[in-house]
């Protein structure tokens, strides 16, 4: 084995100085055990729907020829109609590196190359880049982002449904009216649209927050974390108290997601030390309504849930965040596919319309652990719940919204071969001829300490496939950070073609209220143009001016 391992090593030494060309563009150094592993990728790629094909110049072009002529026959492809219903998917660190690893991870799973896969929102029409800083921070994080995509105002970083003005951690700011922001979800119910939240998170985490509650800290989740932070509970409400008790949380007609704790009290198990259970205070509300209602605690429960017959439903399925897919076995939990398709059948039946988030938030907690194949699979897990909507509406009258909050430092690097695991060895170093594999994060708790003669240590024999496992983080942590690149809209439906571009995140929540007709500022309908006629009107006029246009040619 030595022996082999020291040929390996001159072989690439030779390589690396007899190498002529670009040095910036090393040659890949393919590895003898590697060889058996890639011939059988290299056939499975040349095989398409059980035949087997070259990918050669003609292959690429009628590739490239096929796809144009599919977006030359789509006509009319801008919706120009208001929004009945919006669904807002947030995939919680959805970087673009963890889009494209998701997308390869996929096709491996499926026995192809992976490369080629494509993602269902992937396949919307249209795309965009948000640009995901802070007001004070270069990199977001997930408080200051919701604020931005679901307010449309940016903020600064930990805070909630308020404006820069708002001093973190002050209570006396916080309380101060001209200082909230509110939601699209406050814009749509004051329209009479319907809204709901779901959450693979704590329902009280950033994300989810951001959606109906104003603090200055993200933290202050329970009445406890509030007096833990120094500051008074009865003078600052906490998130959870807000969901329950605050207009915009108090009128959601679906709640669901983890964070029982936060809801319950101390003497049962829960984190309030006002001893409420929230959760009893909205059944007693919703029964003063004389309103159907279910309050679920697991998955069964849930899908037990006549959502024909129930107008508001509330489930917390965790004492914390629900578990990660991976982990989940034959936990009584629900996945993130099933809480959108209960939500979704519920808020269906609205005459007016809903408006829907749904965050799989664990993609970016995933990333926060270094556990790059869990990432993987939560977002895979959040494609599932993107297909059914997808599935599920009227593309004419439902608008959809695909994107992330910030991104991650997890990248893909080196020179690996077509149809190498994603979670393989990508390249070796021509300094210390040591490996690097194709995923890697720039810190985090990946991070592997020199060995005592100050070489690296070598992966190679790394269980790398593992769902433990931790790819290689350039610098110690013991959670790796969020990543400042700009992350994808991807969006299909009405208004969906004013995402074309770049723009501040924010902008987000400024379509939306546009496309829906709530909110301030511009309103579609302010057109008086909601039911499409304005597009038809424009469609007969361009044929009558074509026709006039032709007939003026004929006769000059």
């Amino acid at each position: 084995m030595y022996v082999s391992g020291l040929k390996a090593a001159f072989g690439i030494l030779f390589l690396v100085l007899t190498a002529e060309g670009d040095s910036y563009h090393k040659p890949r150094v393919r590895q003898a055990e590697q060889n058996e592993y890639n011939h059988g990728r290299l056939l499975s790629r040349r095989s398409i729907n059980g035949k087997n094909v070259v990918e050669d110049a003609e292959f690429w072009r009628k590739q490239g020829q096929d796809t144009l002529a599919e977006q030359l026959s789509i006509t009319n492809r801008p919706i120009e109609r208001a929004a009945k219903n919006i669904i807002l998917f947030l995939g919680d660190g959805m970087s673009n590196p963890t889009i494209v690893a998701s997308r390869i991870y996929k096709g491996q799973l499926e026995g192809k190359p992976g490369e080629e896969t494509e993602l269902e929102f992937e396949k919307f029409p249209f795309t965009a880049l948000s640009k995901t800083y802070c007001v004070d921070s270069q990199v977001a994080d997930s408080a200051c982002s919701a604020t931005a995509f679901l307010c449309g105002v940016k903020t600064d970083i930990d805070t909630i449904g308020i404006d820069a003005n708002v001093i973190e951690n002050n209570c006396s700011t916080q309380n101060q009216p001209e200082n909230h922001v509110d939601s699209i979800m406050k814009w749509a119910q004051d329209v009479g649209k319907a809204t709901g939240i779901v959450t693979t998170t704590r329902i009280t985490h950033a994300t989810p927050a951001g959606a109906y509650a104003h603090v200055a800290n993200r933290n202050w989740e329970s009445d406890r974390d509030v007096l833990w932070n120094g500051a008074d509970p009865t003078v600052c409400d906490d998130i959870a108290e807000q969901l329950i008790k605050n207009n915009t949380g108090k009128n959601f007609k679906v709640i669901l997601g983890g964070g029982r704790r936060a809801f319950i009290p101390a003497s049962e198990g829960g984190s309030r030390n006002d001893e409420v259970d929230l959760t009893s205070l909205w059944e007693e509300m919703r029964e003063a309504e004389g309103v159907r209602y279910t309050y679920v605690r697991n998955r069964t429960e849930l899908l037990n849930v006549n959502t024909q017959s129930t107008d508001y439903l509330l489930g917390l399925f965790s004492r914390s965040h629900l578990e990660y897919s991976i982990d989940k076995g034959e936990m009584d939990e629900p996945s993130l596919e099933e809480m959108t398709q209960a939500a979704i059948d519920i808020l269906s039946r609205e005459p007016n319309g809903f408006v829907l988030l749904v965050e799989g938030g664990r993609i970016d907690q995933a990333h926060h652990d270094g556990r790059a194949k869990a990432a993987f699979e939560e977002l895979l897990e959040f494609e599932k719940a993107v297909i059914y909507a997808s599935t599920k509406t009227n593309e004419q009258d439902t608008l959809i919204i695909v994107t992330a909050d910030h991104s991650h430092t997890m990248t893909i690097n080196g020179y690996p071969e077509r149809g190498n695991s994603i979670f393989g060895i990508a390249s070796y170093s021509d300094i210390d001829l040591l490996p690097w594999p194709t995923i890697s994060y720039a810190n985090g708790p990946g991070y592997r300490r020199p060995l005592e003669n100050g070489s690296r240590v070598d992966i190679t024999n790394d269980d790398r496939e593992n769902k433990n496992y931790k790819p290689i983080a350039t610098a110690p942590d013991t959670s790796e950070s969020h990543g400042g690149e700009d992350v994808t809209i991807y969006a299909r439906g009405p208004q969906a073609h004013l995402f074309q571009g770049v723009y501040e995140q924010n902008y987000i929540a400024h379509v939306i209220g546009y496309a829906g007709c709530m909110g301030p500022g511009l309103h579609f309908c302010d057109a008086g143009t909601n039911n499409g006629t304005s597009l038809i009107f424009s469609a007969h006029y361009n044929i009558i001016l074509y026709i006039i246009v032709f007939v003026v040619k004929l006769y000059s």
